[in-house]
């Protein structure tokens, strides 16, 4: 039997975390305070460890009672000098030396988004970046006003409307 694990790749979560204890190895249990989602529904963080996947190991990933899903942070892949690209069908998450450690499906886009350590770009698929912005008080901004662009920028995200609720529900 093969058991199917999923993550989600999050912006707006502040840590990684998950629900399910037992994908956590090297388990401290600690109470570390509490989550708020975005329904307003409040969990406990009780403890962290490790979860594995073949030869990459993500540390301190928090264990919240009643978690439904599993949710990597991309601003902690970051502040761990990791980059985090969405391209095409494909998310990224690699080493500075480009060497990928994980990779994952991803929505259709003409576009590529990458995060780093202090900035985020935004850029078409020959790598001019369309849009460039920083990152202060754990918060990524892009300054429209500062952008030379020839056309109009609209920025939109999309999601099935199956999955389009997770966002909100975390």
């Amino acid at each position: 039997v093969v058991q199917i694990v999923l993550w989600y790749l999050d912006s707006g979560c502040s840590k990684h975390m998950t629900g399910d204890r037992s994908q956590l190895l090297n388990f401290l249990q600690k109470f570390l305070g509490t989550v708020k989602f975005g329904n307003d529904h409040v969990a406990k963080i009780m403890g962290y460890g490790d979860y594995q996947i073949g030869n990459v190991t993500i540390s301190r990933v928090y264990y919240v009672e009643g978690l439904g899903h599993n949710l990597f942070s991309v601003g902690q892949f970051c502040d761990s000098d990791l980059e985090v690209a969405f391209c095409q069908h494909t998310c990224f998450i690699h080493n500075l030396k480009g060497v990928d450690l994980l990779t994952g499906q991803f929505c259709d886009s003409d576009l590529e988004v990458v995060f780093k350590r202090n900035a985020c770009f935004v850029r078409n698929l020959e790598g001019v970046d369309l849009l460039k912005g920083n990152s202060s008080i754990n918060l990524y901004t892009i300054n429209l006003h500062e952008m030379a662009s020839a056309s109009p920028i609209c920025l939109m995200a999309r999601a099935s409307s199956t999955k389009s609720w997770l966002w909100h529900q975390r």
